[in-house]
């Protein structure tokens, strides 16, 4: 990690060095979304990018502690026309943009799960660490007009823990089609009992370790959610990006001893440098 930060740390020194006019330069993205990462400048082959950010976020799903993460953030990409295959972090995809108001995206993720650890008063002792594994997920999201200024979203997020669903609606700000400028969406989040309790159930295992009470989750409607992305363009070869979640859990979900808290939320802030 000390010789990524050095690395950004160099990149930054350099490109400060470089015409801000270049952060004029209009680049026509696959879809001008800031929550798509898009490094091709319109432009069929390889692109490549890399940068961190620093996240202050919710430990754990239904945790009331919050503490600071630093990211990795960029990937490798390679685009033919409307499909881009992408690599970034633990996850390797494919999305594409069909009909102009039509985007489609595929990915397989890696899961860590949750640690014992993840809770520094303790909350968690007794309850062991969740399974570490991958996920699919199958993502669409469908404009109203070729300008995306509105779009409906669904997501679907599947695995040997269950399967939790998404969907919502969406709004750009801004002007331009390079991808920058900042977005918000509003979605409703239901899952099955499997994924339910993979966060929210104890056992009677658990409940005789930890003292918590038993719980069995029921599947159904998990939590309402908001979140917001922030991109904007330095000069031609640096971004800043910025994002922002609220997730405010059902009354189901807030019955569980682990939620003691009744919202999830994070914020994030970071660089990238784009080759």
């Amino acid at each position: 990690m000390k010789k990524f930060l050095v690395l950004c740390t160099a990149l930054v020194m350099h490109s400060l060095l470089l015409p801000a006019a270049s952060a004029q330069e209009t680049k026509t993205a696959l879809v001008p979304l800031p929550s798509i990462d898009d490094f091709s400048r319109g432009k069929d082959g390889w692109s490549f990018a890399l940068g961190a950010g620093i996240e202050y976020e919710t430990a754990y799903e239904g945790s009331d502690e919050f503490g600071l993460e630093l990211e990795p953030a960029g990937g490798l990409q390679w685009r033919r026309g409307n499909d881009v295959f992408f690599w970034v972090g633990e996850a390797i995809g494919w999305r594409g943009l069909r009909a102009d108001t039509w985007l489609f995206e595929a990915l397989i993720g890696f899961d860590e799960g949750r640690a014992e650890s993840d809770s520094k008063k303790g909350y968690l002792d007794g309850l062991g660490d969740s399974d570490e594994g991958f996920e699919l997920v199958l993502q669409t999201r469908r404009a109203f007009d070729t300008d995306w200024r509105y779009w409906l979203v669904g997501r679907l997020v599947t695995g040997g823990d269950g399967n939790l669903g998404l969907f919502g609606v969406g709004r750009r700000f801004g002007e331009k089609f390079d991808g920058s400028g900042s977005e918000v969406n509003i979605v409703a989040v239901f899952h099955d009992s499997k994924y339910a309790n993979k966060d929210f159930g104890i056992t009677a295992e658990q409940s005789a370790a930890s003292g918590l009470a038993a719980t069995n989750m029921s599947g159904g409607y998990r939590s309402v959610g908001i979140n917001y992305n922030y991109r904007h363009y330095i000069n031609n070869n640096w971004q800043i990006y910025g994002e922002a979640l609220y997730e405010h859990f059902s009354s189901a979900v807030r019955k569980s001893p682990i939620a003691r808290g009744d919202f999830e939320a994070e914020v994030g802030i970071g660089f990238i440098y784009v080759f």
